[in-house]
C-alpha cells in the first residue's frame, strides 16, 4: 500500500518541522509505505532549509517547488509528484496530526466503499489571546453555522473536511483541484465528490492540532475571500452548495436595508430591529458562554461579526464580479 502525503507550504518555519515529524511518527497500516511532499511556495524565511535538513532523517521526504505560490497548484503538484498511489493525504503545514490519523483514515476508507474522503477532529492551538478567541469562535455553531465539521462532537457524514484523505482513484474519476480557485478549492472538490455519488466522512477518533493565526485584519481578509470565492463555486456548479453559506450575505443585506426602514416610524423600527436584536443577544450569549476569561468577552463579541460581515461582503462582491460583470477569476 502506497500513501502520498502532500503538505502545501509557504513561510512556515515555526511549524513545518513539528508537522513533518508528527507525520513520520504516525502509525501505518500493515505493509504501507509513505512519501511526503512538501510543496513549497518559494519560502524565504528559512522553511526550505529546515525541510532540506530533515531529509537527512527522512529519506522519503521531498521538496517540490510551487512557483505560482497558490494553494490549488500546491495540491495538484504534490498529488502528481507522488504518481499513482493508493491514497493521498493532504496536511497543512500548521496541522500536527495525531499518531493514529493516517492508519485511522485508511481503515475507514477500506471499510466503507461509499466514503470517498475522510478527515478528523481539529484541536485549535493559539499563539496569543486573539488567536485563542478566533479559535473559539470558529468552533461554535454561531460562528461557523450548523453542520460545519468544526462544530461536531461525534462522527458523521459531512459536506467537507479540513485535512482530507482520498483514494487516488477519486482524482482519476473527477479530476484534480480547480486551479482557478484561490480559496474554496477544497469545497469545490468535495462538492464534486457528492455530485458523483461519493460521501465525505468526519471521524471524531482521529485528530490534529492546528495553529490558528491571531490577527483580526487577517481574519477579515480570510473570510472575505471565503465568501467571494464561494460565489464562483456556486456559478461553476449552478447550485448553492450549502444552505448555511447564505446566512452572512442575507445578514449584510438586512443591515444595509434596515438603516432607512428603521427611520420610517416607531412600529417599523420595533419590528425591523428584531433580527438585529436577536443577533446581538446570540452574540452576547455565545461570547459569555465560551470565553475563557471575562476580559475576552468583548473581543469575542467583535470576532463573530468580523467573520459574518466580511464573508457576507465578500459574497456580494463575488455576485457583482462573477454573476453581474461575468468576470473571470484572477
Amino acid at each position: 500500500m502506497d500513501i502520498s502525503i502532500v503538505i502545501p507550504c509557504r513561510n512556515e518555519k515555526d511549524h513545518i518541522e513539528e508537522c513533518i515529524r508528527a507525520i513520520y511518527n504516525c502509525e501505518l497500516p500493515e505493509r504501507a509505505e509513505t512519501n511526503v511532499f512538501v510543496v513549497d511556495g518559494m519560502s524565504d524565511d528559512g522553511t526550505r532549509q529546515i525541510v532540506e535538513d530533515l531529509q537527512n532523517d527522512y529519506p522519503s521526504l521531498r521538496l517540490v517547488d510551487n512557483r505560482k505560490q497558490l494553494t490549488p497548484f500546491a495540491f495538484n503538484l504534490g498529488i502528481c509528484a507522488g504518481g499513482k498511489v493508493d491514497y493521498v493525504q493532504i496536511i497543512g503545514a500548521r496541522q500536527i496530526v495525531s499518531k493514529n490519523y493516517i492508519a485511522g483514515a485508511v481503515s475507514i476508507l477500506l471499510k466503507n466503499e461509499e466514503v470517498w474522503c475522510v478527515g478528523g477532529r481539529v484541536h485549535n492551538e493559539y499563539l496569543d489571546e486573539t488567536g485563542e478567541n478566533i479559535a473559539i469562535a470558529m468552533s461554535t455553531a454561531f460562528g461557523m453555522g450548523l453542520g460545519n465539521f468544526r462544530t461536531l462532537d461525534e462522527s458523521d457524514f459531512v459536506d467537507t473536511v479540513g485535512t482530507p484523505m482520498y483514494p487516488y482513484w477519486v482524482f482519476e474519476k473527477i479530476g484534480f483541484f480547480d486551479e482557478q480557485l484561490i480559496r474554496n478549492q477544497d469545497d469545490d472538490f468535495n462538492y464534486r465528490i457528492t455530485k458523483e455519488g461519493g460521501k465525505i466522512y468526519y471521524e471524531q477518533d482521529i485528530s490534529l492540532k492546528y495553529y490558528v493565526r491571531g490577527n483580526l485584519k487577517g481574519l477579515w481578509r480570510q473570510f472575505f475571500q471565503y465568501g467571494y470565492w464561494k460565489v464562483f463555486v456556486n456559478k461553476k456548479h449552478n447550485a448553492v452548495t450549502t444552505i448555511r453559506q447564505l446566512a452572512p450575505p442575507l445578514f449584510v443585506l438586512y443591515l444595509v436595508a434596515a438603516s432607512p426602514i428603521l427611520m420610517i416610524g416607531k412600529y417599523t423600527m420595533l419590528f425591523g430591529s428584531l433580527p438585529l436584536t436577536l443577533y446581538l443577544l446570540m452574540n452576547v450569549f455565545f461570547s459569555v458562554r465560551f470565553a475563557d476569561r471575562s476580559k475576552d468577552i468583548f473581543q469575542l463579541m467583535l470576532v463573530y461579526p468580523i467573520m459574518h460581515v466580511s464573508y457576507g461582503l465578500g459574497y456580494w462582491k463575488g455576485i457583482l464580479d462573477f454573476m453581474v460583470r461575468n468576470k473571470k477569476p484572477s
